[in-house]
């Protein structure tokens, strides 16, 4: 069964009243005349279209009962409870569930946080500042009140010794200092607009627990935070149970109302997709995630679905497409050249394998940001866009300024005519088959790779078989490897592979994340999301102007210049994306008809669901 969700209506009626609440907002920041003042919240762009005093995020039912447990199923294994840091591979929802930010993200909006452990931001026009005032009543799950202190902390520690991933915006910091009993500032070293926000996502970590112990160390001692749950019991790689914390300082909070509402969340963990599908039919996890529209359709007739004890939902969204397909690591030579990464890509028989596993049902992804307002034309660049791409006009390549779009095949399995341009255009790099229809450069070296899958890839797996079939026809020696989840971690880490999976999901703004994905420093700086080795100028400098354009017109040029450029850099064989997410799960799991922009994305399961036997 299929629900219906209207969710747009009611956001027209409230227009009038967003737009109220973005010239209050404008005023107490001072617009124009360079004045501060402390508010509830902030938007990228504009104002926080909830006013001050909002009952619950309006994709959140702050009447659901509280109650239940939800068993989640994750593929893999964890070794390490400490999820900021490189080392170890920790539950992906401890984070989440067990430790706060300074504030929290609406996914009902592109990019606006509300006040959570603070009470009220302040930034300047220009946001070459922002502070944070604490709220009194924030406190740790130990009991102890989270003081500027312990920001101060968490966000150098993050910054020096985390994750790469904290590491970008912590170079941005040019000062960070207490300048009251609750309140913290931090001043930066370069204009950008979306600093205020990143630093409002932070996560606030107890400094006491860290005293005399290595940060940097993989460890099995779960952070305390200040979340609504603590983590209750696991086994390390098997599973892992959060309870709800009875004393959560925060349950009482506008953004958290409506939210967090099982007593109980476990996830447990399976050694492959096929295993933990299996154990969802057998009732030991609560849903399951299908990302196969085939199968959605024919492997969803077991007992309980046809007695209504499972329920099928497709939940949609209005966010971009994302990455999603096979990423060539442009460190190794064999790819190294755009001409034959031009090639693979025509050698993938998109149409033919979309039908094979999805009965063609799905759209290709056509770019990093298509389907959305992000995304590039694919026509000659015009306006801003061609603006913001002229000045690196010579180190582009063919297609970013001209135009480019994917290769389409008749949909037959021969690919005939794709294969035969693939052909030239690996002749153009260099290489050429000999009478052993092996292809070899001119050193006499084949062209052989391998995909580097992990354990559980599921669909992806059918997808890597189908290629390799191909890329043989053309005389290209492909291999999949399949290696366990720590070890992939490690290889992709460390980028030691050739080709493997890729997805990057992406938000309607994006922004300093963007570094991470593909900036230059990705190229040696291991833990990045930069996989495919990009290193174009025109990259480094579109981030920089999408995170100072003080318009939406001039960010969405830039966001569209920057995908022209990723896309023609050929890096990804890009597959399908879908515009629901298709979920199973026991009927007695609910959520709101109400739905976020974001759709089934990060603050919606478990978030805003609700136990209800």
């Amino acid at each position: 069964m299929q629900r219906l969700h209207f969710f747009r209506f009611a956001r027209l009626l409230h227009s009038s009243a967003a737009r109220l609440a973005q010239a209050v907002v404008m005023v107490a920041l001072g617009a124009g005349c360079g004045v501060a003042a402390p508010t509830y919240g902030i938007a990228m762009y504009g104002a926080p279209a909830l006013p001050q005093g909002f009952v619950s995020l309006p994709y959140a039912n702050p009447d659901a009962p509280k109650g239940g447990t939800l068993v989640t199923g994750e593929v893999g294994q964890f070794d390490s409870l400490n999820p900021f840091i490189l080392k170890g591979r920790a539950p992906y929802a401890l984070s989440g569930l067990t430790v706060e930010s300074l504030m929290g993200r609406s996914y009902d909006e592109p990019f606006t946080l509300y006040g959570l452990l603070a009470e009220s931001i302040e930034t300047p026009p220009d946001r070459s500042w922002v502070q944070f005032t604490l709220n009194p009543a924030a406190r740790f799950s130990d009991g102890h009140p989270v003081t500027v202190e312990d920001v101060l902390w968490s966000f150098q520690t993050l910054g020096t010794v985390g994750h790469p991933r904290y590491l970008t915006a912590w170079k941005k910091v040019a000062k960070a200092e207490q300048v009251g009993p609750r309140t913290v500032r931090f001043t930066f070293t370069t204009p950008d607009r979306e600093m205020p926000l990143i630093l409002g996502l932070r996560p606030v970590l107890e400094k006491a627990q860290w005293a005399g112990k290595d940060f940097t160390a993989s460890t099995l001692e779960a952070p305390i935070g200040s979340g609504p749950y603590v983590v209750d019991t696991f086994e390390a790689g098997r599973f892992i149970t959060f309870k709800r914390n009875p004393d959560w300082w925060g349950k009482d909070l506008p953004f958290n109302r409506g939210q967090y509402n099982f007593d109980q969340i476990r996830a447990d963990y399976f050694a492959d997709s096929a295993v933990r599908f299996e154990a969802f039919k057998a009732g030991v996890i609560s849903f399951y995630r299908e990302d196969s529209p085939a199968k959605w359709q024919s492997n969803y007739t077991f007992p309980a679905v046809a007695s209504g004890a499972v329920v099928k939902d497709e939940i949609p969204h209005h966010r971009p497409s994302g990455i999603t397909g096979l990423v060539m690591n442009t460190r190794k030579p064999v790819f190294a050249d755009w001409r034959v990464r031009e090639a693979l890509i025509d050698a993938f028989n998109f149409e033919f394998i979309n039908q094979t596993l999805n009965g063609g049902t799905e759209p290709r992804i056509t770019s990093y940001y298509s389907n959305s307002e992000l995304g590039m034309d694919h026509g000659p660049a015009q306006g801003q866009v061609l603006a913001d791409l002229q000045p690196f006009k010579d180190s582009l390549l063919p297609g970013a300024l001209e135009g480019y779009s994917l290769p389409v095949s008749d949909g037959t399995e021969a690919n005939r005519a794709n294969l035969r341009k693939a052909t030239h255009l690996l002749a153009d790099a260099g290489w050429a088959a000999g009478a052993d229809g092996v292809l070899r450069n001119a050193k006499g070296e084949a062209f052989a790779f391998t995909i580097l899958l992990q354990q559980g890839a599921g669909s992806m797996n059918a997808v890597v078989q189908i290629y390799i079939a191909a890329l043989k026809r053309l005389g290209i020696a492909a291999q999949a490897v399949t290696v366990d989840s720590a070890q992939y971690v490690q290889r992709t880490g460390g980028y030691d592979f050739d080709m493997t999976p890729y997805s990057v999901s992406l938000s309607l703004s994006p922004g300093n994340e963007q570094t991470l994905y593909w900036g230059s420093e990705g190229v040696t700086e291991p833990g990045t999301r930069n996989l495919m080795g990009a290193s174009q100028p025109a990259i480094d400098a579109l981030i920089k102007v999408m995170l100072t354009a003080t318009t939406h017109e001039d960010f969405v040029a830039a966001t569209r210049a920057l995908d022209r450029v990723l896309t023609s850099g050929r890096y990804v064989i890009p597959i399908w994306f879908s515009a629901v997410s298709r979920l199973a799960h026991v009927k007695e799991l609910k959520y709101p008809k109400t739905l976020p922009i974001y759709g089934d994305w990060d603050g919606f399961l478990p978030n805003v669901w609700w136990y209800q036997g």
